[in-house]
């Protein structure tokens, strides 16, 4: 699904099609959800929300490409975080109770129209009844937020910091999950989970040492990212937990969002330039 709206960052787009490239083979359908290319405009905002009849639409054609397989697991390649909104949505219906939601992610992605108008950062928060009511009505059972764990968020700032005491989002940061997945393991027993759907935004990992990430974009002013949470684990951290996870809980659903190749862009751009590349 690549969706760039959500972020309003059109090299989600690119960076969802790499991903789709990436991915080992499988023998399972495959659909991709349409999605118009970049033109540059302006984005239009409705309800205090960038692009937002284009994400719902989007997010519609997702679920109907959800129902025509019915599927036992998903997973999904974007794009922004948003493209999650269908699938979690299709898994706690079909799963109901027994789900859990691992969020795999350095921001906590519970605000709404009113804290923050990129509606990538209110997927989670959509998913648990709280925002604008068109998204969350394409939640028909919403996620029950004992049963939802975010997983390497170091920081967050105070308008995120009310809404998780609202919601009650457990949270646990990545020093904890750095040489263990024992508290991941003790909330899937406690909570009695049986299925669990990961989301795995690629910024809850480390920008120094894995580069396609927004905070790695080329050209940036120094300190145009401050103030913004960045993540601090390690994809072989990750991938320890995710294997050790799938070991003990049947594992139904993963997205992988927020992949931003820039120097794959730059040389995709640059090789578009060349004639010989046209002739």
């Amino acid at each position: 699904m690549p969706q760039w709206q959500g972020g309003d960052e059109p090299a989600y787009s690119f960076g969802s099609e790499l991903l789709r490239w990436l991915a080992p083979p499988h023998d399972g359908p495959e659909e991709t959800v349409a999605v118009p290319e970049p033109d540059g405009s302006s984005p239009p905002v409705s309800r205090g929300i960038k692009w937002c009849a284009a994400l719902l639409s989007q997010a519609r054609a997702a679920r109907e490409a959800i129902e025509r397989h019915a599927p036992d697991r998903i997973v999904t390649l974007g794009g922004d975080c948003l493209v999650d909104l269908a699938p979690m949505a299709y898994l706690s219906r079909r799963y109901g109770e027994k789900l859990g939601v691992l969020w795999l992610d350095a921001h906590p992605d519970v605000m709404s129209a009113a804290e923050f108008s990129h509606a990538h950062a209110h997927v989670l928060a959509l998913l648990l009844g709280r925002g604008d009511e068109a998204f969350t009505a394409e939640v028909p059972r919403k996620l029950d937020a004992r049963r939802v764990m975010i997983a390497g968020m170091q920081g967050w700032n105070a308008d995120e910091d009310l809404i998780l005491k609202e919601l009650g989002i457990r949270h646990i940061p990545p020093a904890v999950l750095a040489d263990s997945s024992r508290p991941i393991l003790d909330w899937i027993e406690t909570e009695g989970i049986t299925h669990l759907a990961v989301h795995f935004d690629l910024d809850v990992l480390d920008p120094a040492h894995f580069s396609p990430l927004l905070f790695n974009r080329p050209g940036m002013p120094e300190g145009a990212f401050d103030g913004i949470e960045q993540g601090r684990m390690q994809l072989d951290q990750v991938v320890r937990l995710l294997k050790e996870i799938g070991a003990a809980v049947d594992m139904v659903g993963l997205a992988i969002a927020e992949h931003l190749p820039w120097d794959m862009l730059r040389l995709r751009n640059s090789l578009a330039e060349l004639p010989i590349m046209k002739s």
